[in-house]
């Protein structure tokens, strides 16, 4: 463990082998950071934060900050942050709302510089949110999703599994998974996010088909998703996307654990 000695870090937080604290960094009572982390100058870490291992925060970062929610009275609540996650410049992530609830970051995901995460974001695992973009509070993000720069995710919002969603995008609707999006305007698939994670070219024609039924076809959304379901057996990656839109379409969110 390497500490720098204009640090500043409360004897209750516990720091894992191999953590490296760079000059000028806060980190508060109650913190917990596993193994092999690096944390930047001039970084803030409040209390109600744990971190796995292999982290790399960049400077200026600051994690566990009070949610910007009315509803917040001051209760105890969390971030957890996952593993292998790179941070960059001045990314901003809140606690959560609710007593005993957290805002989640999974494994292996890039935070761009000036990103920010509101209370109970849930992102998943290996996405990429890019400079600039905000996630208002209570957001899901699924693995392998990205989000383009200077994006705005209105509050409760989800992302589907490998959407890409384009740069200065305002996103107030649910994004259903494999597709890529402008605004609230879903386009197609995003058959190189598909490649590119290991998708199968059956499963990608297959998927191409159903939302070529959902978006392009003459029939409604209702008709088309009772069609995909008549054919039979669905391929994994098409019975998810026919769930998460069967669940917005009645009025709920898409799958809502990241």
């Amino acid at each position: 463990m390497t500490i720098h000695p204009t640090a500043i870090v409360d004897p209750g937080a516990e720091l894992g082998a191999g953590v490296q604290v760079a000059p000028f960094s806060i980190i508060e009572d109650g913190v917990v950071i596993g193994d092999n982390c690096t944390v930047g100058p001039h970084c803030v870490i409040r209390s109600g934060v744990t971190m796995g291992s292999g982290n790399q925060l960049d400077v200026g970062v600051v994690i566990g900050s009070l949610p910007q929610d009315a509803k917040f009275r001051g209760e105890p609540s969390f971030v957890r942050i996952g593993d292998n996650n790179l941070i960059r410049e001045y990314v901003t992530i809140h606690r959560a709302t609710g007593e005993g609830a957290e805002t989640v970051v999974g494994d292996g995901n890039f935070l761009m510089a000036y990103a920010h995460l509101g209370h109970n974001v849930q992102i998943g695992s290996k996405c990429n949110v890019t400079s600039f973009a905000a996630l208002g509070g209570h957001c899901v993000v699924h693995d392998r999703a990205i989000i383009g720069g200077l994006t705005g995710l209105h509050q409760y919002v989800t992302i589907g599994r490998m959407c890409m969603i384009g740069g200065h995008s305002r996103v107030t609707r649910d994004i259903p998974p494999f597709t890529t999006a402008q605004d609230n305007e879903v386009h197609g698939i995003n058959i190189i996010g598909l490649q590119r994670n290991g998708v199968s070219r059956e499963d990608q024609a297959a998927v191409r088909e159903a939302f070529r039924m959902v978006y392009r076809s003459d029939l409604n959304t209702s008709a088309a998703l009772e069609q995909l379901r008549e054919r039979g057996t669905m391929s994994d990656v098409v019975r998810e996307f026919v769930e998460f839109i069967e669940q917005v379409n009645a009025g709920g969110r898409g799958r809502q654990q990241a």
